[in-house]
Parts: structure tokens; sequence; C-alpha cells
């Protein structure tokens, strides 16, 4: 396929980042705290990593584990820091939160997009946890800035989420799904020729770029790797 997959790559630091970068990434994912699978950086490491590399960066926006945004109180706290980020220069973002019923949580999700002001952003792995996929699409549709839906396809990995995957490939284009398919979450290499055949061009992976565990940095050679089955 002509078109460049895009292949972003989560990092935590700036060290992170500049391996991401030179093993071909496209865009970074910046998180920190990977034992709560992922929370908001501090805007400090935002200048710090921007200030290394020259790719996009969507910043995280969840201050606890799981896909609640919590309560009022909460969700205040986590304006005030997508504010601070958004005046230290993060222009893209990612977010996802769900309500009891396993819908959007509209109302947090609301409002932080109305604090990006515009910004793109990523409605994050919440969708693999909803009640219904298709409905969650439908509420988010009309909101500003969503370009992308990062999602596994089931809240078990890729394994097994492969079907879905490739059934919401099929429906681009329609209403709820003109937003790019990013897929991540127990994503593999051997996973990549039956999505990208689906017409698939987003990947993200973590855990892949650090083949010695999380707790060493993002190997720039795995990345590499990813970047080269992705061009291949």
């Amino acid at each position: 396929m002509s078109k460049r997959a895009v292949l972003e790559v989560i990092a935590l630091d700036a060290e992170d980042a500049v391996a991401a970068q030179a093993g071909g990434a496209d865009r970074l994912e910046l998180v920190t705290d990977m034992a709560a699978d992922g929370l908001t950086p501090s805007r400090e490491t935002f200048a710090a990593i921007r200030s290394a590399v020259d790719i996009s960066l969507r910043v995280m926006l969840r201050l606890t584990d799981g896909f609640s945004a919590g309560d009022e109180r909460d969700l205040d706290a986590l304006l005030r820091r997508t504010r601070e980020l958004r005046g230290e220069g993060a222009d893209e973002f990612v977010l996802g939160f769900l309500d009891e019923a396993g819908g959007a949580d509209t109302t947090a999700v609301e409002a932080l997009v109305d604090a990006l002001d515009g910004c793109r952003w990523t409605f994050h792995r919440a969708i693999d946890r909803a009640a219904d996929r298709d409905a969650v699409r439908k509420q988010l549709a009309d909101l500003p800035g969503l370009d992308t839906y990062l999602t596994a396809g089931s809240a078990d990995g890729v394994d097994d989420g492969l079907p879905t995957l490739l059934a919401e490939a099929a429906r681009r284009g329609e209403p709820g799904y003109e937003p790019q398919l990013l897929i991540g979450g127990g994503l593999r290499l051997d996973h990549l020729p039956r999505l990208r055949a689906a017409g698939v061009d987003a990947f993200h992976i973590g855990g892949a770029a650090r083949p010695d565990g999380w707790s060493a940095p993002v190997s720039a050679a795995a990345v590499a790797q990813w970047r080269a089955a992705l061009d291949g």
C-alpha cells in the first residue's frame, strides 16, 4: 500500500521520545504511571519531550486508573491540568470516559473537549469496555476535534478483537465511523497483514517498543522493526 501508516509509540519521558522518533515513530502518546495504565504527565514532562522531538504529541488526560471521570471535583482537577498543558503548548490529546451504564460519559467528555478548544483528540480504549461500541460512536460523532479511536476491538486485546476491528474498518466513512482506527492493545507484528489488507492505517505500541520491559526505555531498534513491517 502506498500510504504510509501512522506508528504511535507510548513515551514516558524525553529519552523514550528521542528513541521512538529515531526508530521511525510518527506520533507519541505521552503518559505517566503505566502501573495505572497511563495517566496525565506533568507539564514539565510535556515541555521536556516537546523540546526533544519534533513529531506529534498526544497527551493523555486521565488522573486515575480506569474509565470513570470520577466526581465533579475530580473532573475539575482534570480540567485544570488540561488548561495547564494547553498553556504549555500541548495541542493534541487522548481521553475517554464511560458512565455507569457503559455509555460515553458525555458530561465529562464534552467538558474536556470544550477546554481543548478545537484541538485534535483520540477517544482511547474506553470504547473496548463500552456496553455498545456503535452507540458510543454515535454519542460522540458530533464532537469537535475527535479524529481517532484507539482500540483493540476487545477489552482482552487484538487477538479477541480482530473480527470487530475488521468489521469496523469496513464501515469507515459511515456516520460515527469517520475517525481513524488506531489499533493497539496486545498488538503483534503478525496481526499487521490482515489489518493492513482491511485498510487500517494507524498502529499504537507500548510494551512492544520495550523488549526489556516497562522499567527500561523505548528501544529505537524495536520501533524500527515495526516501522519496517508497516512500510514493507
